[in-house]
């Protein structure tokens, strides 16, 4: 069995495969919040907080800078919503012989900005701006295998290789 450790290190690429320059330690990845529907009826003791399979609320993606540059700039285009790679190598131990091996992750993530944040200027240190963006589109790789695949414009919901709306795709 194989036990994820740690994400090794990382890199951010745009849409031309252009490392960004200047992005800090850490991303923050969007959280997925199913929308819900409360079940109240005979029968059920109770209430029942049901998610409705494949409508997620609002997610965002924080992407921080250690100082204000140029590729901020550029993600703040809500005409062109960026599409980012953010490409790592995840350490992980074999339970049965307790090597390290790595893995690849791959989160690719297209939205709009919806937050700039220019951070401060303070003599000596880092200026510390934010973008966070409206992710309407993402996709996680772990192990070159997709684990979930999400496109809210475009009605695609997969987890594990298991197309998640097709019975409803094909009712509608």
């Amino acid at each position: 069995m194989i036990i994820p450790e740690v994400i090794n290190n990382y890199n951010v690429y745009d849409s031309k495969a252009k490392k960004l320059i200047g992005i800090s330690g850490e991303v923050e990845l969007p959280s997925l919040e199913a929308i819900t529907d409360t079940i109240e009826a005979a029968g059920i003791l109770g209430e029942v907080e049901d998610p409705v399979t494949g409508q997620f609320s609002s997610m965002k993606i924080k992407i921080p800078f250690s100082n204000l540059y140029t590729d901020q700039f550029n993600l703040m285009d809500t005409t062109n919503p960026p599409q980012l790679t953010l490409r790592g190598s995840m350490q992980v131990m074999n339970s049965a012989t307790g090597g390290t091996d790595y893995v690849p992750v791959k989160i690719v993530t297209r939205g709009k900005s919806t937050t700039s944040s220019m951070g401060k200027l303070s003599k000596g240190k880092k200026g510390e701006p934010e973008i966070e963006m409206e992710v309407l589109y993402l996709k996680v790789m772990i192990n070159n295998k997709i684990t979930l695949e999400l496109d809210k414009l475009n009605f695609k919901y997969v987890l594990n290789g298991k197309d998640m709306l097709a019975k409803i795709r094909s009712q509608c």
